[in-house]
């Protein structure tokens, strides 16, 4: 048998004007968790400045994680992929508990019961997965299978890249075709790349390529998101929706709108 990693063929994935329930209610969920939170001298991981940060480690607890699922289980079901998905896969660790999270809500409201797995950051050396070496956890890939990656955010995409590296790697170790019908995040932040010198360091204030559009490119991965940040913010502001600001919650006011607004005719994408 011959192995092959295959991944959808997929432009970049557009947004439509409609808010879906689902939408409204991840953006109500992020401000009244807190997962949702502006504050002064906030930094990416990239290096770049940042007004606000979304944090969905905050949905922990057992209702807040079966909520957070259904965000993702909605709109795997809007965009009719749940029917063309065996596993859902999540990088550890936060994608981890999405995975299973949505596996338990699509099951729950929806009737499909599907395989969740995620991935250990080093191939397990002991037990029964010591033979294979798999570095994923629940070892539900199958000749044929369908897999759709789940995760929080979309910043750099490079947990992306890793975990698509991964698949590529255990489709050849098994020699099995994996398909990847395409990755799912929470919130896409709807910012460019960021810009580095020659000698490797961020340069503040530029703008480099769309993230999203420049990662379908290089993978051939369609990438879809619950929601955008743009659509979340507006809808919070238009509802008035107290969110963490400097550590006091409250409506989002004037110069925080306009600080996020700044920070996208920046960073943001075209």
């Amino acid at each position: 048998m011959t192995h092959k990693y295959i991944v959808e063929q997929a432009g970049y994935i557009f947004y439509n004007n409609v808010m879906e329930d689902y939408k409204k209610r991840l953006a109500r969920a992020l401000a009244e968790t807190g997962a949702l939170f502006f504050d002064r001298n906030l930094v990416l991981k990239d290096g770049r400045p940042t007004p606000y940060f979304i944090n969905m480690a905050m949905f922990k607890t057992g209702r807040l994680s079966l909520e957070l699922g259904s965000f993702f289980a909605g709109m795997m079901v809007s965009k009719d992929i749940a029917r063309e998905t065996d596993i859902i896969l999540g990088p550890s660790y936060k994608g981890s508990s999405i995975a299973l999270a949505a596996s338990i809500s699509l099951w729950k409201d929806h009737g499909i019961d599907l395989f969740f797995d995620y991935d250990r950051k080093e191939a397990k050396t002991h037990g029964e997965a010591s033979a294979l070496k798999s570095v994923f956890v629940n070892r539900t890939f199958f000749d044929g299978c369908r897999v759709f990656v789940v995760d929080d955010v979309a910043t750099s995409m490079g947990t992306k890249y890793d975990l698509l590296e991964k698949i590529r790697a255990e489709a050849e170790m098994q020699d099995m075709t994996i398909h990847i019908k395409g990755i799912g995040i929470g919130i896409d932040r709807e910012q460019t790349t960021a810009v580095h010198d020659k000698d490797g360091k961020m340069t503040p204030g530029q703008k480099g390529e769309n993230t999203i559009r420049d990662f379908v490119s290089k993978s051939g991965v369609p990438v879809y998101s619950v929601a955008g940040i743009k659509e979340v913010i507006d809808y919070l502001c238009s509802e008035k929706i107290p969110v963490m600001i400097q550590g006091k919650r409250v409506p989002i006011d004037e110069k925080t709108k306009e600080d996020f607004d700044e920070y996208l005719r920046v960073y943001g994408v075209e």
